[in-house]
């Protein structure tokens, strides 16, 4: 079932809602433009359609209040409210302008932020319905309602550099008032979620929540069976634009503790993969980045180990293409040519695609390995999600989709969603454990196979 009638039939029967079962899932879709991803959610009452920016760090949801939000259920939240001090709000709010949704006095307010441009704005914190359907596992079913969702009700401005026809950020880092926070306290569920992202400019992904398992796709396979596990690791120090003190980053970040090529290690300097004393340093994972970025001497000693193995496979690096280029998957048809983007892919290693040969997982290149606390412990990358298809002016390409982040950022690794795309992720916060799957491509299945038919007995 597609995915706009997936929200006509959910529309249709959103007056058919459970507040006891506890495991919900959303789809997730990617925009191929800009290369988020956007999480579908059902707001207000009535309940109505939403598409929100996921972003897998972000504390909290902010929703654009602005243009014509209407609900019979939101309301604000008093300053003086033990909400409000558990919001930990920097700021309280009045509004001169008549009352309505992002318009009240005395009421709670809350630092909205933008993660791909790095803006904020103060706006007040919002109460109304949030809904998600419920899942077996296999299916959708009826929705599951949380009736006193907690989000920012921001202002348009703040959609700038968004993909097309969102309406605001759905936060899912590791605090109290992220969707899966909200969501296993509204069901005292275990706080975990899983995400399945596809790449797929058709068929969407999926995320699961309050749920360890199964989760099925198509043709019947059960990837929960298929997950390794690593520590969840703490940031001490934040990396939000309004800062909060002695507050840690609500980021998730694992333990990676080397890079290897097709077995072999790569050298890096060890001191950078670990997270220090004022947060600098380590491996995180985002949603908002759309290709793994590494800090320059673990991107110069990777990219060598690469070129070197793919040599090996007699593979030579080829010019790569600079300037605006186009990934092949984006683009469309139209009755005058392709439909492309104006993006800048700046990738250093590329080779000609019709030297590389494809697999199950991709085309044949070297596997990269993602190290965790032991050798037998790690996230390999295949080509399907080290490898990036490009075309320009006649110009057909493999290139390796890892971008240089300079000598000194923040984080030393930040794993990508391109990176993420056909492997399952399965966060659990009450374990503090990340577990994933390396690519679902090896079990035959995608992270699209997910069956969104739903199961009308599905209470």
């Amino acid at each position: 079932m597609s995915l706009p009638h997936f929200f006509i039939f959910f529309f249709c029967v959103s007056l058919c809602v459970s507040s006891s079962f506890s495991a919900l899932l959303a789809p997730i879709t990617k925009d191929h433009t800009t290369r988020q991803y956007t999480l579908s959610v059902y707001l207000k009452t009535p309940l109505q359609p939403t598409k929100l920016v996921l972003d897998l760090g972000a504390s909290f949801s902010w929703v654009d209040c602005t243009q014509n939000y209407t609900s019979t259920t939101y309301h604000s939240i008093p300053c003086s409210s033990s909400l409000c001090n558990a919001i930990a709000s920097l700021a309280c709010s009045n509004c001169f302008n008549p009352p309505g949704p992002g318009c009240a006095n005395d009421s709670c307010a809350m630092f909205s932020e933008n993660s791909v441009t790095r803006k904020a704005i103060i706006a007040e914190a919002l109460v109304d319905s949030l809904a998600l359907p419920t899942t077996d596992g296999r299916n959708p079913g009826r929705l599951g309602l949380i009736p006193e969702f907690v989000f920012s009700c921001s202002k348009t401005s703040l959609l700038k550099g968004l993909a097309k026809g969102v309406t605001g950020l759905g936060g899912l880092g590791r605090s109290n008032f992220s969707i899966p926070a909200q969501v296993s306290k509204a069901f005292s569920s275990p706080y975990l979620f899983a995400l399945c992202l596809s790449g797929s400019p058709s068929a969407p992904g999926v995320a699961f929540f309050n749920s360890d398992g199964p989760y099925y796709f198509l043709p019947e396979i059960d990837l929960s069976k298929s997950l390794v596990y690593t520590p969840l690791l703490l940031n001490p120090v934040g990396n939000t634009i309004i800062t909060y003190y002695l507050h840690p980053s609500d980021e998730y970040f694992i333990g990676v503790t080397s890079i290897k090529v097709n077995g072999n290690n790569v050298p890096i300097n060890q001191t950078i993969m670990t997270i220090d004393q004022n947060g600098f340093g380590g491996t995180k994972i985002s949603t908002v980045v759309p290709y793994t970025v590494l800090q320059t001497p673990i991107y110069k000693a990777f990219t060598e180990a690469f070129v070197n193995e793919s040599a090996a496979l007699n593979l030579t690096v080829t010019k790569p293409v600079i300037g605006v280029c186009y990934n092949a998957d984006d683009v469309s048809s139209t009755l005058v040519g392709p439909a492309v983007p104006t993006v800048d892919l700046p990738f250093g290693v590329c080779y000609n695609a019709d030297d590389v040969s494809s697999t199950l997982v991709g085309p044949a290149v070297p596997t990269v390995d993602l190290v965790m606390q032991s050798d037998d412990v790690f996230w390999r990358i295949f080509g399907s999600n080290s490898m990036v298809r490009i075309v320009r002016k006649g110009v057909d390409l493999w290139c390796l989709g890892f971008v240089d982040g300079g000598a000194n950022p923040r984080t030393a690794i930040v794993i990508g969603g391109h990176q993420m795309e056909d492997n399952l992720l399965q966060f659990d916060l009450g374990l503090k454990r990340l577990g994933f799957s390396s690519s679902v491509l090896l079990h035959r299945t995608t992270c699209s196979n997910f069956n969104f038919t739903t199961n009308n007995n599905l209470k």
